[in-house]
């Protein structure tokens, strides 16, 4: 999906400077923990986070998230746009909670990051050995 697409579809708004709209992702995942982001991810990701700080950035660059949406109306400090723009990491805004911003993106089509069959296996895993109630 292009981020012009990803931005109708979410009523967005661009944060950084100069970006590619017909830049292609492939996939999204929402997430705050950054150790999630880098555990579960996979380049090509559209990020959606609540969390603005510069990490958020560096993470993304280390996991190969090709941009970002920031969720609930948030708005990253300054250091964190020049961050992104100096890594050339597209920054969005949305004013829909991360719930929202999610699923309006995958009713669009665009695909969860993979992160369902890890979920399920640990789901899985969990259950099996615990008694079901009767």
């Amino acid at each position: 999906m292009k981020l012009r697409k990803v931005l109708e579809i979410i009523e967005g708004k661009l944060i950084t400077k100069n970006v590619d709209l017909d830049m292609e992702v492939q996939m999204g995942c929402g997430a705050d923990l950054m150790s999630d982001v880098l555990a579960f991810t996979h380049e090509g990701t559209l990020l959606m986070s609540g969390l603005t700080n510069p990490q958020v950035v560096r993470t993304a660059e280390m996991a190969g998230i090709k941009a970002i949406v920031f969720v609930r109306g948030k708005v990253p400090p300054p250091e964190t746009i020049a961050l992104a723009e100096e890594k050339g990491i597209p920054l969005l805004a949305s004013k829909y909670t991360m719930f929202e911003t999610c699923g309006r993106l995958y009713k669009a089509g665009l695909p969860s990051c993979g992160l369902f069959e890890t979920s399920l296996r640990r789901w899985e895993e969990f259950f099996e050995k615990q008694e079901q109630p009767k």
